[in-house]
């Protein structure tokens, strides 16, 4: 009778990541992990990331608050693909509209747990030290303990996806200096331009722009890019705001200046989140390292690969304007090319890490983004562009390979772009019904009706 029941359970589950496969499902926090890959897993609990501690952003409260029903939808099926028997969905107290709106839906299995108002509670592996006060190992994932994490537009997505809907929007927060700030929903590929209008443009001329949060998000230059599935938010900032020229300044100046006003401090690793909960990384003596042509511990450089880039150290703890955070990101690119792995154990806790935590207001307060920081009302249509452009890789993995040939038409949910066999990765489809304008290595273009050109 448990075989019967086990072998169930795997088809059940085998059915699943199929679903989630097929629907082009990736993680819509970031990194765009596919998802199919993380339902393979067995795991102990499910967690629902609904922290968003990102300054700015609003897509996943407002989500969570709009779709109760499918974001619990998406839980089970993830609960039941990983044979999870726990689900957690952390959410803010601030977050009172999605608290209310899920609260219906909570079972003995399905709970919500209240985390910090703090910078970085969204991190994944901060999120599951938070609510379930389990440690990923530095350099491990967190099935290594038993728990798979996806934010709550992913699930939403799963849920979409039961129902035959692959993914062809995405939900982004429009923001900053703009004259009406909103969260919108527009078709992948949509331009960062044509989101920017949906927000009625930029406060000025004077402006730049930042894709994602204003901690981890880059600087763009190209409004003509499109947006991904991974694309959380759109910021305009002055272009003399200390966000936009700390993000400019070139790796070459970051290094100049850690060698010449590093004080050995100790604050961005006193600070630094990873470290408080026990991995070796330590940010000052990463820093020093690079002052002294890297005289250090082999295995001290190799810590800078459990960085999350979170920014703290940068933007928050250093008195001095250094950014430990840019010195290791290219330390760990050198790194990765020369395939070298952090071999490291997991280390005590520090006892005063709760109480090391950055409250979000005074995050917001030390960033100067009091001026920039209005609410933004989610939007209920969905925009329809004329033109898209989907990029092939919008994931971790190997890009899509395009199925389609100029000229032809598609229909939005259409597979334009399969998963190379054998390899990590996920499909792209078509986000409206239109004709292949366009293909290169890198996207598709699609026009809505008429013919190619």
């Amino acid at each position: 009778m448990n075989a019967t029941n086990d072998q169930s359970k795997n088809e059940m589950s085998k059915d699943i990541n199929t679903m989630v496969r097929e629907a082009g499902i990736v993680g819509a926090g970031g990194a765009g992990f596919p998802t199919h890959v993380k339902f393979a897993a067995q795991a102990e609990i499910v967690i629902v990331n609904g922290a968003e501690c990102e300054p700015m952003l609003k897509t996943d409260q407002q989500l969570a608050a709009r779709y109760p029903e499918q974001l619990i939808k998406g839980l089970t099926i993830a609960m039941k693909a990983t044979g999870a028997p726990k689900g957690i969905i952390a959410l803010k107290a601030k977050y009172q509209p999605a608290i209310k709106a899920l609260e219906p839906y909570l079972t003995d299995q399905i709970q919500i747990t209240i985390l910090p108002d703090i910078y970085p509670a969204g991190d994944e592996v901060m999120t599951i030290w938070l609510t379930t006060g389990r440690r990923v190992p530095p350099g491990g994932i967190p099935i290594n303990i038993g728990v798979v994490v996806n934010n709550v537009q992913t699930l939403i997505n799963v849920a979409k996806a039961h129902e035959g809907e692959p993914v062809t929007t995405r939900t982004l927060t429009v923001t900053g200096a703009v004259n009406n700030p909103v969260t919108v929903t527009v078709p992948i590929g949509t331009s960062l331009q044509e989101v920017l209008n949906l927000a009625g443009g930029g406060r000025g001329n004077d402006l730049a722009y930042i894709l994602g949060g204003p901690m981890m998000g880059s600087l763009i230059t190209d409004l003509s890019a499109p947006v991904t599935k991974t694309t959380g938010g759109l910021i305009a900032l002055p272009k003399d705001h200390s966000l936009i020229k700390r993000k400019q300044m070139s790796l070459e100046s970051v290094l100049r200046i850690a060698k010449t006003v590093c004080e050995q401090c100790r604050f961005c690793t006193e600070l630094c989140p990873r470290h408080m909960i026990g991995h070796e990384l330590s940010p000052h003596l990463l820093i020093r390292a690079m002052n002294y042509k890297r005289m250090a511990d082999p295995q001290t450089l190799t810590s800078a690969l459990t960085c999350s880039e979170c920014g703290v150290c940068e933007a928050y703890a250093c008195p001095v304007g250094i950014s430990p955070m840019r010195v290791n990101r290219a330390l760990k690119a050198e790194l990765r090319t020369q395939g070298i792995r952090y071999q490291g154990e997991l280390r005590k806790e520090d006892s005063m890490a709760k109480y090391r935590m950055i409250p979000s207001s005074r995050l917001v307060q030390r960033l100067n983004l009091r001026p920039w920081y209005p609410e933004a009302p989610f939007r209920l249509d969905t925009y329809e562009p004329d033109e898209v452009t989907l990029k092939l890789q919008q994931h971790i993995g190997a890009p899509a390979i395009p199925i389609v040939k100029v000229g032809e038409s598609v229909l939005r949910g259409q597979v334009v772009g399969e998963i190379p066999e054998g390899a990590l990765g996920a499909r792209v489809h078509a986000s409206l019904d239109g004709i292949v304008q366009q293909i290169t290595p890198q996207m598709i273009t699609l026009r809505k009706g008429g013919a190619a050109t």
